[in-house]
């Protein structure tokens, strides 16, 4: 269905503005109109990441009168690969800095906003409150939620895209038009059910294919043309070349837009309500987890034990801790790891960051394996404080 436009017109193009988006101007569904309400918007990109550099980069040049941008961390040489709005020397910069630098280099006539901080309960509803759209281009589950929740608090649409590996997703989650994400997904997959990117990776283009997509919706909402994803899901297989979208109605006993709502604020701990780890994992790992130094330290001693690298064996070939044994955390989890582990040595089980090797280490100790432990930080943890020379990914 289509909706009506999100924002005012602005009062008026100026001649360089004319001359800019000259090519959006001769369309008539978009036509002077509606290039005055793009330079009207106010749209927060959530992420300076894989879907938000596209994001970026097309709604600065499509004209957007004002662009927030917020983000936390900073560039690393691994997002180099998909996130295309920051080259070689913004390594070690605030990504938030950095993409505003390249907004800014291609298009100088629109306000760029940076929040170079974290999103959390006590800042996401005042900054949002600041914007007509958010551009949701988070990894994790937590914000996910809460962007939502508080978008459907105060009544914002938003966009929200979503990657891995080959496979993309996008919809528009507006509660007064349709469904919210909540509608969608009521609860959060179990823990450890769905790889980050960082686990799983993803191809890097893919970022482009997706991130582009939101925009077009954003633009479609803010001058209301078309018919925006409101109530679909798109869905994308860059591998078969495939576009596909589903319906995804309103739920009318969702617990936050539906009929009667439970949640009717924001909650407490967003990262809890997603449980990163399961309660196996959390109850294990108390008491039983080592640094990257300590593991050094047993290795150097001569320490009796066997270290288990519980990740995939294409991460395997990447970097490695030496002397470690390859056995995947699935098969831990269907019960063919425990055969290889020998009764006569301490168990040890790392993996990349700390999370796999913890939902390994509640199977090991369920089988009898008590003294197990496993590696706080994983491969990451020894690669910054026990041998700088090995590659991070």
């Amino acid at each position: 269905m289509s909706l009506p436009p999100l924002v005012e017109p602005a009062d008026e193009l100026t001649v360089d503005e004319v001359r800019r988006y000259s090519r959006h101007l001769i369309i008539p569904d978009v036509g002077m109109a509606g290039q005055k309400r793009l330079k009207n918007a106010k749209v927060l990109c959530v992420g300076a990441g894989g879907l938000g550099s596209p994001a970026l980069l097309y709604l600065a040049a499509a004209g957007v009168g004002t662009l927030g941008i917020i983000d936390f961390d900073v560039v690393d040489d691994s997002n180099l690969q998909r996130q295309v709005i920051h080259g070689q020397a913004d390594v070690g910069r605030p990504k938030a800095e950095s993409a505003a630098d390249s907004v800014r280099a291609i298009n100088p006539l629109i306000d760029v906003v940076i929040h170079n901080t974290t999103l959390t309960t006590e800042n996401v509803m005042e900054i949002f409150s600041q914007y007509d759209l958010i551009l949701d281009g988070t990894d994790n589950f937590a914000t996910r939620y809460m962007v939502n929740d508080a978008a459907v608090l105060l009544g914002k649409p938003y966009v929200w895209g979503s990657i891995y590996r080959f496979d993309g997703q996008a919809s528009v989650f507006w509660a007064e038009q349709g469904p919210c994400y909540r509608c969608l997904y009521p609860e959060p997959p179990p823990p450890g059910m769905v790889p980050s990117c960082a686990e799983g990776g993803v191809l890097g283009v893919l970022c482009a294919s997706v991130g582009s997509i939101q925009v077009n919706e954003a633009i479609k909402l803010i001058t209301g043309i078309g018919e925006p994803l409101v109530g679909r899901l798109m869905i994308y297989d860059a591998l078969e070349m495939k576009y596909r979208d589903v319906k995804v109605r309103k739920d009318p006993e969702c617990v936050l837009c539906g009929k009667n709502p439970t949640v009717t604020e924001l909650l407490e701990d967003y990262e809890a309500f997603c449980g990163a780890l399961s309660d196996e994992a959390a109850e294990a790992v108390s008491g039983s987890t080592i640094t990257a130094r300590e593991l050094k330290a047993m290795q150097d001693n001569g320490d009796g034990i066997f270290l288990v690298d519980v990740r995939e064996p294409n991460e395997y070939e990447i970097v490695s801790i030496p002397g470690a044994t390859l056995i995947p955390k699935g098969e831990f989890l269907n019960g063919s790891a425990l055969e290889k582990l020998p009764q006569d040595k301490r168990i040890v089980l790392h993996c990349k960051s700390g999370a796999r090797s913890a939902e390994a280490l509640a199977v090991v100790k369920d089988a009898g394996f008590s003294d197990a432990v496993h590696v706080g930080g994983g491969v990451l943890s020894w690669i910054k404080t026990v041998d700088p020379s090995l590659p991070e990914y």
